[in-house]
């Protein structure tokens, strides 16, 4: 440690220029970084949906349909030039409608009346629309354009769009929101106006280099490009406030700024490695997800740690010896008042709070178990257009979500008896085939090849199916489950299935598995690292007690509220808080632990609190207000819901760190001391 401090002071300027060297290449390779809208993507390459994916990537050449497209007030005539022209827009591949399923050359009044009001209505004619991958901008726009203002365009493809065009905006909104609220808090918490400049530019660095060396992971998911600054950010500031603080206190003990300054690297390294260790083995508890996308954001976000630990520990005290002059120069008085009041209130209800925690936390525990999920990411509101769009669709039309159903080829009779009993299932509004649009008395061979590969690969027959459930849910789920009872029914295994509704069944059934792998390693990890750190067999019980009491309360909510949440805003709570906020208990606890070697346990928790409060606060604050800030300007569902879930869990966190857990160390005192290897406690009581 000592040579490590004696180098970085040595090579301030050294450092410094490496730093801005790293940055530069970074902002380069940032452009190159893909991101990636489709959570379908990140689905385990055995689910089947990804199976029945990866089949019609291989073997059709016209994909699934992702859009639709309501044209209001038409005649049939109207209808079937509109869709002429909306099969001749760039990158539209397929469309279909009311022709494909019936002859309309005849009456209508003679067809089936569930598939006619499923394409055409009121005359309101609905399109099934299938648009070219990477061409969903492009398409999407031409389509908009044809049809105006006063129809609707909705689906996965305009979905894309409207995350694509919203993602890098809403991540500029909340970073103009976020950093001015933080820098006044740590102005606030600070005796220099230009401290949390260097705070700022310390994190803001590693947060670049860490965009940047994403480049080297090929493409990251459109969650983790929203996140992961914000987040990296509030994680690790306090790292920075440790070293400052500690390079003040030693600059009243040595003239010599230097000399200063190798004393707080080394005082401060364990502390902000300690910190560092528990907030980066919760992020990567998410790497043993099935679903990718936990890995995806997990190594992102303990990357992020990493590097804003080594630019704390090496830049910043670099970049502080280059400007302390100026520091001192910008000094100004202490804003924040003192905490010895409010202990004195906190003191006298400290047994009030464990009886109202102990109270809270059996109900808590239970209901943040039974929290229902949404697993998808279609636009469900009317902050965009598709969203607004697709609920004026299901208005005219109803509910309707496709399916594709893959078997294996060369059997139209038993294609056909497939067809007639998934056409009498509940939900089920429409089946699309070969034998349900041509017949079978047809041969395949006798049609055009682009209406064979519609329906028919080398291996495979595909079958496309209507429902009237929305993507997700209860009735959606079992839907796709009795679907593909009856079709492994005809044909066993060899059956596949893809859509919204399959895709997120999968997604369900994947996640019911990695929730309680990510709270175990996490849980068990940092268990670990408590236990290394204090060498005692039960605070690392209270600790994690003091914290996961936190999370069951704020996991609970909605389950008493009964809201549905994105499973991903649950996943990411659970190591978010538990890793990032654990430090608060870390923190209070050593500093118990020091006093506790010269006063009475009273004494000590008090000293110990006082001397905590304020970083806790400020740290607290600052990631309270940066989950906040996510839900306030995200217009996707799982990024607002996972901000309103960091925001209200840091302030959780704080609360029990600052309540619940000075009153655990009163009572467990005696315990404490004699399962903790060399506690050397006072002999007071």
């Amino acid at each position: 440690m000592e040579k490590l401090s004696s180098i970085i002071v040595k090579y301030r300027k050294t450092i410094i220029i490496l730093f801005g060297i790293l940055v530069l290449i970074s902002i380069i390779l940032q452009g190159f970084v893909s991101v990636n809208y489709n959570m379908v993507d990140y689905l385990p390459p055995n689910a089947q949906s990804t199976k029945a994916i990866q089949i019609m990537e291989d073997e059709f050449t016209q994909a699934m349909p992702n859009a639709r497209v309501m044209i209001k007030n038409v005649s049939l005539a109207q209808a079937l030039s509109y869709k002429e022209e909306l099969t001749a827009i760039s990158g539209v591949t397929q469309v279909l409608w009311l022709d494909d399923v019936v002859d309309v050359k005849k009456p209508l009044e003679i067809a089936d009346s569930k598939q006619v009001e499923g394409f055409y209505k009121n005359q309101n004619a609905l399109y099934t629309v299938t648009i070219e991958e990477g061409m969903e901008k492009e398409a999407c726009g031409a389509i908009l354009d044809l049809i105006g203002e006063e129809n609707s365009l909705a689906g996965d493809a305009p979905d894309l769009i409207a995350a694509q065009s919203s993602a890098e905006e809403e991540v500029v909104k909340a970073m103009i929101i976020l950093l001015p609220i933080i820098i006044i808090i740590l102005i606030l918490s600070t005796t220099s106006w230009l401290e949390p400049i260097l705070f700022m530019v310390a994190i803001g660095i590693s947060i670049i280099i860490n965009m940047g060396t994403n480049y080297f992971l090929g493409e990251i998911s459109f969650i983790t490009n929203a996140v992961t600054p914000i987040l990296q950010m509030a994680c690790s500031l306090d790292y920075a406030i440790f070293l400052i603080h500690s390079f003040s206190a030693n600059r009243k003990k040595y003239d010599d700024v230097t000399i200063a300054m190798k004393h707080s690297i080394k005082e401060s390294m364990i502390t902000v490695a300690a910190s560092a260790a528990t907030t980066l083995f919760g992020f990567l508890a998410l790497v043993f997800m099935n679903f990718r996308i936990g890995a995806d954001l997990g190594i992102n976000l303990a990357k992020g740690i990493v590097l804003s630990f080594l630019s704390v520990m090496i830049f910043l005290p670099a970049l502080t010896l280059l400007l302390y002059k100026f520091v001192d120069r910008t000094k100004h008085k202490e804003f924040l008042p003192g905490f010895q009041s409010l202990y004195k209130m906190i003191s006298k209800v400290f047994i009030p709070i464990i009886a109202l925690v102990v109270i809270l936390i059996v109900p808590s525990f239970l209901g943040q178990g039974k929290v229902e999920f949404l697993y998808g990411n279609s636009s469900n509101n009317s902050a965009t257009r598709s969203g607004r769009d697709s609920a004026a669709i299901a208005e005219e039309f109803e509910q309707s979500t496709l399916l594709a159903i893959l078997v294996p080829k060369g059997s139209p009779a038993k294609e056909r008896a497939l067809c007639d009993a998934l056409s009498d299932l509940d939900h089920v509004t429409g089946v699309t085939s070969y034998v349900s649009s041509v017949g079978t008395a047809i041969p395949v061979n006798f049609l055009a090849k682009e209406i064979q590969n519609q329906f028919y690969s080398e291996h495979y027959t595909r079958i496309i199916l209507y429902t009237d459930t929305l993507a997700e849910g209860e009735v959606a789920f079992e839907t796709v489950d009795h679907i593909s009872a009856i079709a492994k029914s005809f044909y066993g295994d060899s059956v596949y299935m893809a859509g919204q509704s399959a895709n997120t069944n999968d997604m369900k059934n994947v996640i019911s598995r990695d929730t309680k792998v990510v709270n175990f390693v996490a849980i068990l990890s940092i268990f670990l690292v408590l236990l290394v750190a204090f060498r005692s067999a039960i605070l690392p019980f209270l600790l994690l007690l003091s914290i996961e009491a936190g999370i069951w309360i704020n996991l609970s909510i909605p389950y008493f509220s009964g809201i549905t949440i994105s499973f991903m805003g649950y996943l990411i709570i659970s190591s978010v808080q538990l890793g990032a906020t654990v430090d608060y208990a870390i923190l209070l606890t050593n500093n118990y632990l020091q006093e506790r070697k010269q006063n009475d346990k009273r004494t000590s928790v008090r000293n110990a609190w006082l001397k905590s409060v304020e970083p806790i606060l400020v740290s607290g604050s600052i990631l309270a207000t940066a989950g906040f800030t996510l839900y306030a300007t995200s217009t996707n569902p799982v990024i607002f819901e996972m901000g309103i879930l960091v925001g209200r869990g840091a302030l959780f966190s704080m609360g029990m760190v600052l309540l619940f857990l000075p009153a655990l160390l009163l009572l467990f005192d005696r315990i404490i001391e004699k399962t903790t290897y060399k506690s050397e406690f006072s002999d007071k009581s």
